[in-house]
């Protein structure tokens, strides 16, 4: 199982995951990940993959190089990966900006740690987005058959590709060209929702019914459970701050005891990285308009945020801009550090205008939250408005403040849709049945031989 990325979005959660299942239902799972050992933490792949068998490969000498991307360094190194996404002054450009000499730099790198992780013997690669580390698998093991599977942001690439690229997406047409052939080199594709599928199909180039529809679990350690609230949000705000502003460290963003009383009501949360799709500021605006119109207190906590990582406007020149009260910056936390805040809080909302799946949904249903979300993409097919949660329009401030509005003023509401959205979690998200479905999709993949293509030149 390949993840060209250090961890530090959904995607490496769902590799960790899928890679504990899969070794649950029988097979051998060796995973290929990229490190940043310089950040450590969770950002440190022999960390967070930690009890899976794991081949690192270290970005941290490539950071410290005088150009991150051209670096060239012994195994078990690489340049740093490009990104799906355009974070200007970010040592991970974007992927349409880098020239032939930076991605034969990636292959190079991925090609090795490739060709060292599978001298064991390997039946199928299991590799997450279309990456360089594609095209390695083709040079390398040729004979091997691939199953991809699509998170959404290398979508999100090609859509902005072909609605006309960016300045200084100077190579976007030639990233377009070998994304799309990394697809059909792949034996299957596997999506998390299905409202993806013709999206990916009609994007890719690909055969729909090669697509294979499997959406994410959580993890046992959501569910619900008493927490003394006062007591969490003063460790994660006071005494131990991880908020930041930009160009700061974690806890440069940090509140006194006495801000807390505006968690002592209804608390909403939103939990993700500081990116453009996120809709962050969108949300921020409309939670002060929400607070407006509120006789209950109300407060919003972001639980996110990877430290000096973000994209258009910051939370924290959204919440001076809007002069909005009662948003906390909590900063990055790892992924099993997240259930105690979600059962600290008694809403999730999720302005994400393109998320693939959305794992903190169903992370926050199954911990008993219901959820405010978008009805566009993966959100749309699990947040069941009226049942689960509210489901509003994409970039509508006005609906999306209103939905605030209803889900904090009715407690009786959001408790019986909370209710329903763990027992929803349990029934269409469990482990124990989507392990299984994941592993025919790969044990039919090792049955046929690999799809013949030539490397990309």
């Amino acid at each position: 199982m390949g993840m060209y990325f250090y961890p530090r979005g959904g995607s490496a959660h769902s590799c960790r995951s899928l890679a504990r299942e899969l070794g649950s239902n029988g097979l051998e799972v060796m995973v290929l990940a990229g490190s940043r050992s310089d950040l450590g933490g969770e950002a440190s792949a022999p960390d967070f993959y930690a009890g899976l068998d794991l081949r690192a490969v270290d970005f941290a000498a490539a950071i410290e190089s005088p150009d991150p991307m051209r670096y060239r360094g012994p195994a078990g190194t690489a340049p740093i990966h490009g990104s799906f996404e355009d974070r200007p002054g970010a040592p991970d450009r974007v992927l349409a900006s880098l020239d032939d000499e930076a991605f034969e730099l990636q292959v190079e790198a991925w090609s090795q740690a490739i060709d060292a992780a599978a001298e064991p013997g390997v039946d199928v690669l299991y590799l997450h987005h279309l990456t360089p580390l594609n095209e390695a698998a083709a040079r390398v093991l040729p004979e091997v058959p691939i199953v991809g599977h699509i998170h959404g942001t290398e979508l999100l690439m090609l859509e902005r590709i072909a609605a006309g690229a960016p300045a200084g997406w100077t190579y976007a047409e030639e990233w377009r060209q070998r994304i799309c052939a990394w697809a059909a080199a792949c034996t299957r594709i596997v999506v998390n929702d299905r409202s993806g599928l013709e999206r990916a199909a009609t994007l890719l180039d690909f055969d729909e019914d090669r697509l294979a529809c499997i959406p994410n679990g959580f993890d046992p350690i959501f569910h619900p459970g008493a927490v003394d609230r006062r007591a969490h949000w003063r460790r994660c705000l006071v005494e131990e701050p991880r908020g930041w502003r930009p160009g700061a460290v974690p806890g440069s963003v940090s509140y006194e005891e006495q801000d807390l009383e505006a968690l002592d009501g209804v608390v909403l949360l939103a939990v993700g990285r500081f990116t453009e799709v996120k809709r962050l500021p969108l949300l921020i605006e409309a939670f002060a308009r929400a607070r407006q119109q509120l006789d209950e207190r109300a407060a919003l906590v972001l639980i996110g945020g990877h430290p000096g990582e973000w994209e258009g406007e910051h939370p924290c020149e959204a919440i001076e801009r809007t002069g909005a009260r009662g948003v906390f910056l909590a900063g990055w936390h790892r992924h099993d550090e997240l259930p105690p805040s979600l059962r600290a809080g008694d809403l999730l909302v999720h302005a994400s205008v393109w998320e693939a799946f959305g794992q903190v949904l169903v992370e926050a249903m199954a911990c008993g939250l219901p959820v405010i979300a978008v009805e566009r993409g993966g959100p749309a097919t699990i947040v069941d408005d009226p049942e689960t949660g509210w489901l509003v329009g994409p970039d509508d401030v006005e609906a999306l403040a209103a939905a605030i509005v209803a889900a904090v003023a009715d407690e009786g509401e959001r408790r019986r849709r909370g209710e329903r959205a763990r027992e929803q979690a349990v029934e269409r998200f469990s482990w124990s049945r989507l392990g299984g479905e994941l592993a025919e999709v790969v044990r039919a993949a090792a049955a046929e031989p690999a799809r013949e293509r030539d490397p990309v030149e």
